[in-house]
């Protein structure tokens, strides 16, 4: 099991730029493909962004495309949402979720995949 702790969100303008950070212990993490996901009120989780346990391969939900940059750092145990140019439409409460795996380059987009959860952080965008 990894045990996860999300930091960063805030309240922020549009147009605005935030970093979210989810620190992970337990289960090396090393071993963990990493994703956001985020739920507004009253909304489905969503995903939002993915990276592989070796952090060469990422992916992203079309409305965070070219906003958002998902990275990880196995020395800090740690990955990263750094989320620029963003909109009212993106506030949600925001999870990082880790998936055990043996592949190197495999990343995930569905929220069942995911084994271990954060407790969230809010992040307010507003117009």
């Amino acid at each position: 099991q990894v045990q996860l702790v999300e930091n960063g969100g805030g309240l922020v303008q549009a147009g605005g730029s935030l970093r979210l950070s989810c620190a992970a212990s337990g289960r090396t993490f090393v071993n963990s493909a990493m994703g956001w996901f985020r739920q507004a009120p009253g909304k489905e989780h969503e995903f939002v962004a993915a990276i592989s346990k070796s952090g060469g391969t990422t992916y992203y939900a079309d409305s965070v495309k070219d906003r958002f940059t998902i990275s990880r750092d196995n020395a800090k145990n740690t990955v990263y949402l750094q989320m620029n140019s963003l909109k009212p439409e993106d506030t949600a409460v925001y999870y990082c979720a880790a998936k055990q795996t043996y592949s190197g380059r495999r990343y995930y987009t569905d929220r069942n995949d995911y084994d271990d959860w954060g407790q969230g952080t809010q992040v307010t965008v507003s117009s």
